[in-house]
């Protein structure tokens, strides 16, 4: 079912067209553009299908994003601090999503609190260069990530809802 949901929120995307990173200044431009376009989209779908779960903002470059997301468990908000940069080989490189506060509180995690997303998420980011953006990072991503971790580190006493 959850599965499911993932593919009706990634078919409502747009797909980019710009294969242009960072080092790429003319081309960027553009790219940042469809980027921006398919997380507005992204956005807008959750808030219509009442699943409103991130906030995301970048530097003037576009290089450095930062933000919040939160997980709903048992009617409880638990909510993180999120940061990615954008790697010199993007799009042919997805970002490494960081949750700081959850560093070394699960093996799905990498060293500074980098979401694990190599067995799953990578191949699927390679077979779609440069279709796949950061919308589709965050849908394909952190999404999936928050609903398998959250609820795990809640039963293994790791987090506690803030207001505990």
């Amino acid at each position: 079912m959850a599965e499911e949901a993932a593919r009706r929120a990634v078919a409502a995307l747009p797909l980019l067209r710009t294969a242009a990173g960072p080092r790429d200044r003319e081309r960027w431009a553009e790219r940042l553009k469809e980027e921006y376009r398919a997380l507005i989209q992204y956005v807008e779908n959750n808030k219509n299908a009442d699943n409103d779960w991130f906030r995301l903002e970048s530097n003037a470059e576009g290089t450095r994003w930062f933000g919040r997301c939160w997980y709903i468990h048992e009617l409880l908000k638990y909510e993180f601090a999120i940061e990615f940069d954008i790697p010199v080989t993007y799009p042919g490189t997805a970002p490494e999503i960081a949750i700081p506060e959850l560093d070394g509180k699960t093996a799905k995690m990498y060293r500074g609190g980098k979401i694990c997303l190599s067995d799953h998420f990578k191949p699927l980011w390679a077979r779609n260069v440069p279709k796949f953006g950061l919308a589709h990072l965050m849908a394909l991503g952190l999404g999936p990530w928050l609903a398998v971790e959250i609820p795990d580190l809640v039963a293994k006493g790791l987090i506690q809802h803030k207001e505990k």
